[in-house]
C-alpha cells in the first residue's frame, strides 16, 4: 500500500496545496475512514442474506446424505459431504469478503492518507530541528569566541544590549548610573514572572525565595532523570508554554566530553544593580525577568 501515499504526495505538492498538505491529507482520511464505516454497516445489512444461504446449502448437503443412505444406487458419501460443505464455507468467506471489500479498501486508504499526513509532519519537524541546532550551535560557536576575545562580561553586554542609563532616586534626588538591558535584549526563552502567575506573591523575598526553591527542584529533576523540558520549567512556575518550549531545554551529561550544556539549570535570578526584573527592563517594580540557560534543542537527542 506504500504507492497510495506516495501518489497522493505527489498530488498535494502541489505550490497551491503544498503548504497545507498535511491538514488535507488528514481531513480526506478522516472522511475516508467515515466512508468505511458506512460501506461497513450497508455490508453487515447484506450478511443475513449470505450466511441465510449458506445455512441453507448445508442443510441440504446434510439431508443428501441422509437420503443416500437410504439408497444404495446412490454414490453420495461421507467424504462428498463434507467436501460441499468445504466449498460452502469457501463460497462464503468470498461473498462476505465481496460485501466489505468496498468498506477495508476505504479504511485502508484512509489510514495511508492519515499516514502520509504523519510522515510530511515529521519530515518538517525533523527539517525544522536541524535547522535550529545548526542556528543554534553556530550562535554558541559565535559567543565562544567573543567571550575568548573579549571576556565574558562583554559578552553578556552585546548579547542583551546592555547599555548605561542614569536613574534619579525619588527619595533623595541623586542621580547615577547603571547598566540595563536594553529593547529586547533578553532571548527569546525570557518571561516575566509576575502577577499573572499564580505562585506571584507581592512580598519580593517570597517570590526570590519561591524562585530559588524550584530552580533548585528543576536541577534535581535534570541531574536524576537526565532531562528537562523548558515547557515543564515552565508549568513550575505557571507560566505559559510556548512551542519552542517543546523541544528545547536541558541535558545532564557530566561524562560527556562533546557536550556543550551547563549541566544545570539557572533561571537567571540576580538581584541588587544585576536583577534581571521587569525594572531592570522599563523601569517597573514587582516583577522578575526570567532568563533560562537552555542547552538548546534535546528533543532528537534523549
Amino acid at each position: 500500500m506504500n504507492f497510495v501515499p506516495k501518489a497522493i504526495e505527489r498530488l498535494v505538492a502541489a505550490p497551491i496545496a503544498q503548504k497545507n498538505s498535511p491538514e488535507i491529507l488528514l481531513v480526506a482520511g478522516a472522511v475516508s475512514m467515515v466512508g468505511s464505516t458506512v460501506l461497513a454497516c450497508r455490508a453487515t445489512l447484506k450478511m443475513d442474506e449470505v450466511l441465510e444461504k449458506a445455512k441453507t446449502d448445508i442443510s441440504k448437503a446434510h439431508q443428501a446424505f441422509e437420503i443416500a443412505k437410504d439408497m444404495p444406487d446412490t454414490e453420495y458419501t461421507e467424504q462428498d459431504r463434507q467436501k460441499d460443505i468445504t466449498i460452502i464455507y469457501y463460497r462464503t468467506a468470498v461473498s462476505t469478503l465481496r460485501l466489505y471489500a468496498p468498506s477495508i479498501l476505504a479504511g485502508a486508504f484512509g489510514l495511508a492518507l492519515m499516514a502520509a499526513s504523519n510522515r510530511i509532519h515529521v519530515q518538517r519537524a525533523a527539517a525544522l530541528t536541524a535547522a535550529y541546532t545548526a542556528l543554534d550551535k553556530g550562535f554558541r560557536e559565535y559567543r565562544e569566541r567573543v567571550i575568548a576575545k573579549y571576556g565574558e562580561e562583554e559578552d553578556q553586554r552585546l548579547r542583551y544590549g546592555m547599555a548605561k542609563v542614569e536613574i534619579i532616586n525619588p527619595e533623595t534626588g541623586r542621580k547615577k548610573m547603571v547598566e540595563r538591558v536594553g529593547p529586547g535584549g533578553a532571548s527569546i526563552y525570557a518571561k516575566f514572572f509576575d502577577e499573572a502567575c499564580k505562585p506571584f506573591s507581592k512580598d519580593p523575598d517570597v517570590n526570590m525565595f519561591f524562585l530559588k526553591s524550584q530552580q533548585d527542584w528543576a536541577n534535581d529533576t535534570l541531574r536524576s532523570r537526565g532531562h528537562v523540558f523548558l515547557n515543564e520549567v515552565y508549568d513550575m512556575l505557571d507560566i505559559p508554554r510556548t512551542k519552542p518550549g517543546a523541544v528545547v531545554g536541558w541535558r545532564y551529561q557530566p561524562r560527556d566530553p562533546d557536550h556543550t550544556g551547563d549541566n544545570f539549570i539557572d533561571f537567571g535570578i540576580f538581584r541588587g544593580e544585576q536583577q534581571v526584573a521587569r525594572d531592570f527592563v522599563n523601569g517597573r517594580e514587582n516583577a522578575i525577568l526570567l532568563d533560562f540557560n537552555v542547552d538548546g534543542v534535546i528533543y532528537d537527542k534523549i
